[in-house]
Protein backbone atom coordinates (compact mmCIF):
# COMPACT_ATOMS: atom_id res chain seq x y z
CA UNK A 1 0.00 0.00 0.00
CA UNK A 2 2.74 2.49 0.94
CA UNK A 3 4.54 1.64 -3.32
CA UNK A 4 0.60 2.86 -4.22
CA UNK A 5 1.14 6.09 -1.88
CA UNK A 6 4.07 6.20 -3.16
CA UNK A 7 3.12 6.55 -6.90
CA UNK A 8 0.41 8.24 -6.26
CA UNK A 9 2.02 11.04 -4.60
CA UNK A 10 5.10 11.21 -7.33
CA UNK A 11 2.29 11.38 -9.86
CA UNK A 12 0.96 14.01 -8.14
CA UNK A 13 3.75 16.13 -8.70
CA UNK A 14 4.10 15.84 -12.10
CA UNK A 15 0.78 17.93 -12.95
CA UNK A 16 1.04 21.23 -13.93
CA UNK A 17 -1.98 22.99 -13.19
CA UNK A 18 -2.22 25.50 -10.34
CA UNK A 19 -3.92 23.67 -7.77
CA UNK A 20 -4.23 20.06 -9.24
CA UNK A 21 -0.80 18.73 -7.63
CA UNK A 22 -2.52 20.20 -3.93
CA UNK A 23 -5.85 18.80 -4.54
CA UNK A 24 -4.63 15.21 -5.50
CA UNK A 25 -2.13 15.42 -2.36
CA UNK A 26 -5.00 15.68 -0.48
CA UNK A 27 -6.74 13.28 -1.45
CA UNK A 28 -3.70 10.78 -1.66
CA UNK A 29 -3.50 11.83 2.31
CA UNK A 30 -6.97 10.94 2.85
CA UNK A 31 -6.39 7.52 1.10
CA UNK A 32 -3.14 7.27 3.23
CA UNK A 33 -5.27 7.98 6.82
CA UNK A 34 -7.92 5.89 5.65
CA UNK A 35 -5.85 3.03 5.50
CA UNK A 36 -3.45 3.78 8.68
CA UNK A 37 -7.42 4.46 10.85
CA UNK A 38 -8.60 0.55 9.65
CA UNK A 39 -5.46 -0.74 10.99
CA UNK A 40 -6.10 -2.05 14.57
CA UNK A 41 -2.79 -2.25 17.07
CA UNK A 42 -4.80 -4.94 19.45
CA UNK A 43 -5.35 -7.26 16.61
CA UNK A 44 -1.12 -8.71 16.68
CA UNK A 45 -1.39 -7.78 20.29
CA UNK A 46 -3.95 -10.55 20.94
CA UNK A 47 -2.59 -12.66 18.96
CA UNK A 48 0.57 -12.81 20.90
CA UNK A 49 -1.99 -13.02 24.06
CA UNK A 50 -3.49 -15.31 22.98
CA UNK A 51 -0.63 -17.35 21.92
CA UNK A 52 1.68 -16.96 24.93
CA UNK A 53 4.52 -15.21 22.35
CA UNK A 54 6.71 -13.35 24.36
CA UNK A 55 9.22 -12.29 22.06
CA UNK A 56 7.09 -11.03 19.64
CA UNK A 57 4.24 -9.66 22.23
CA UNK A 58 7.66 -7.53 24.02
CA UNK A 59 8.27 -6.17 20.61
CA UNK A 60 5.39 -4.03 21.31
CA UNK A 61 7.00 -2.53 24.77
CA UNK A 62 7.99 1.08 25.34
CA UNK A 63 11.48 1.41 25.83
CA UNK A 64 9.94 1.72 29.56
CA UNK A 65 6.29 0.77 30.83
CA UNK A 66 4.27 0.32 33.85
CA UNK A 67 3.22 -3.40 34.22
CA UNK A 68 1.02 -4.75 37.05
CA UNK A 69 0.99 -8.14 37.07
CA UNK A 70 -1.49 -9.80 39.66
CA UNK A 71 -1.21 -6.45 41.99
CA UNK A 72 2.66 -6.09 41.69
CA UNK A 73 3.37 -2.90 39.82
CA UNK A 74 6.68 -1.62 38.41
CA UNK A 75 8.12 1.25 36.57
CA UNK A 76 10.22 -1.33 34.47
CA UNK A 77 12.59 -1.24 31.39
CA UNK A 78 11.45 -3.43 28.44
CA UNK A 79 13.89 -6.17 28.87
CA UNK A 80 12.31 -6.62 32.68
CA UNK A 81 8.87 -6.06 31.41
CA UNK A 82 9.71 -8.94 29.09
CA UNK A 83 10.88 -11.09 31.88
CA UNK A 84 8.19 -10.92 34.12
CA UNK A 85 5.44 -11.39 31.05
CA UNK A 86 7.37 -14.60 30.23
CA UNK A 87 7.68 -15.74 34.13
CA UNK A 88 3.80 -15.12 33.93
CA UNK A 89 3.00 -16.96 30.98
CA UNK A 90 5.05 -20.53 32.16
CA UNK A 91 2.81 -20.25 35.36
CA UNK A 92 -0.15 -19.27 33.29
CA UNK A 93 -0.02 -20.80 29.64
CA UNK A 94 -2.69 -18.68 27.68
CA UNK A 95 -5.37 -20.45 26.30
CA UNK A 96 -7.23 -18.27 24.57
CA UNK A 97 -7.37 -13.99 24.95
CA UNK A 98 -10.24 -11.88 23.68
CA UNK A 99 -10.61 -8.26 23.40
CA UNK A 100 -14.09 -6.65 25.26
CA UNK A 101 -13.78 -3.41 25.12
CA UNK A 102 -11.59 -1.05 23.20
CA UNK A 103 -11.30 3.30 23.34
CA UNK A 104 -9.57 6.14 22.82
CA UNK A 105 -7.89 7.97 19.99
CA UNK A 106 -4.30 8.49 18.84
CA UNK A 107 -1.64 9.41 20.41
CA UNK A 108 -3.29 7.03 23.69
CA UNK A 109 -5.96 4.19 22.84
CA UNK A 110 -6.64 1.47 25.04
CA UNK A 111 -8.23 -1.85 25.23
CA UNK A 112 -9.65 -4.42 27.73
CA UNK A 113 -9.69 -8.52 27.10
CA UNK A 114 -10.27 -11.70 28.99
CA UNK A 115 -7.33 -13.67 29.02
CA UNK A 116 -8.10 -17.91 30.13
CA UNK A 117 -4.46 -18.78 30.74
CA UNK A 118 -3.79 -21.93 32.97
CA UNK A 119 -7.31 -23.07 35.06
CA UNK A 120 -7.98 -19.05 35.50
CA UNK A 121 -9.32 -15.95 33.82
CA UNK A 122 -7.38 -13.19 33.55
CA UNK A 123 -9.04 -9.07 33.52
CA UNK A 124 -5.79 -7.76 30.78
CA UNK A 125 -6.06 -3.96 30.24
CA UNK A 126 -3.68 -1.89 27.55
CA UNK A 127 -2.46 0.73 26.81
CA UNK A 128 -0.89 1.70 23.30
CA UNK A 129 0.64 5.46 22.79
CA UNK A 130 0.74 5.83 18.98
CA UNK A 131 4.67 7.77 18.73
CA UNK A 132 7.09 8.51 15.72
CA UNK A 133 8.37 4.78 16.43
CA UNK A 134 5.40 3.40 16.27
CA UNK A 135 2.51 2.06 18.29
CA UNK A 136 3.83 0.84 21.42
CA UNK A 137 2.45 -0.82 24.75
CA UNK A 138 3.03 2.26 27.29
CA UNK A 139 0.62 0.27 30.24
CA UNK A 140 -0.19 -3.33 30.87
CA UNK A 141 -2.13 -4.60 33.91
CA UNK A 142 -3.78 -8.37 34.23
CA UNK A 143 -5.63 -9.01 36.99
CA UNK A 144 -7.84 -12.31 38.25
CA UNK A 145 -11.06 -12.57 37.36
CA UNK A 146 -11.69 -11.64 34.02
CA UNK A 147 -15.42 -11.86 32.73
Amino acid sequence: MSRLLTILLLFAGTYSQPGTAQNFMYQAKSIQQMVSSSHDVFVPISKYLRQGNTEKLSAWFAKNLELDILGNSNDCSKVQATQIIKEFFTTYPPKNFVIIHKSGQAPLKYAIGTLNAGDEKFRVTLFVKTQSSGNLIQQLRIEKGGD
